[in-house]
């Protein structure tokens, strides 16, 4: 990688851009899961449930990118907290649904009341015109698509 490229350098300063802004959004979500006395990736997947009532450990797996022993892990954590439930269905009975306990959606609830990264992003986005956050929205959008056209 040529270093004196100023391709090289600006993807440099993008790349850290979103590393860092990732960083900080994660910091306020791992706050309001530590406030709630869980942890990141179980405030996921509890938020996750709470939203699709009756997924299964696959579709959780697919819709957080976590690999799968990473999401039974931390179910099997929120079923010991009485966070959640696990349902067999009657069709197929190696089908596994996770439902919310009255327990779990309170605490989902009091998640999303307190969503730091949505408030702390709120109050970034009211200090830039809109025009430019919708500019900003759309270079998104369009960079994301060209990453995942990158085939290497």
């Amino acid at each position: 990688m040529d270093y004196q490229n100023p391709k090289v350098n600006q993807a440099g300063e993008v790349v850290q851009s979103f590393m860092l802004i990732s960083r900080v959004l994660t910091k306020f979500t791992s706050q309001n899961a530590d406030s709630l006395g869980i942890t990141l990736q179980q405030m996921g997947i509890l938020n996750i449930i709470g939203a699709f009532p009756e997924i299964t450990l696959k579709e959780i797996t697919e819709k957080l990118n976590l690999p799968k022993s990473t999401v039974s892990v931390n179910v099997d954590s929120l079923v010991k907290l009485e966070l959640i439930d696990r349902k067999i269905t009657e069709d197929d009975r190696r089908e596994i649904h996770l439902t919310s306990t009255s327990k779990g959606k309170e605490l989902s609830k009091k998640s999303s009341q307190n969503a730091l990264s949505y408030r702390a992003m709120i109050s970034a986005l009211e200090k830039i015109p809109e025009e430019d956050v919708q500019i900003l929205i759309r270079t998104h959008k369009e960079l994301l698509s060209h990453l995942r056209d990158c085939k290497f």
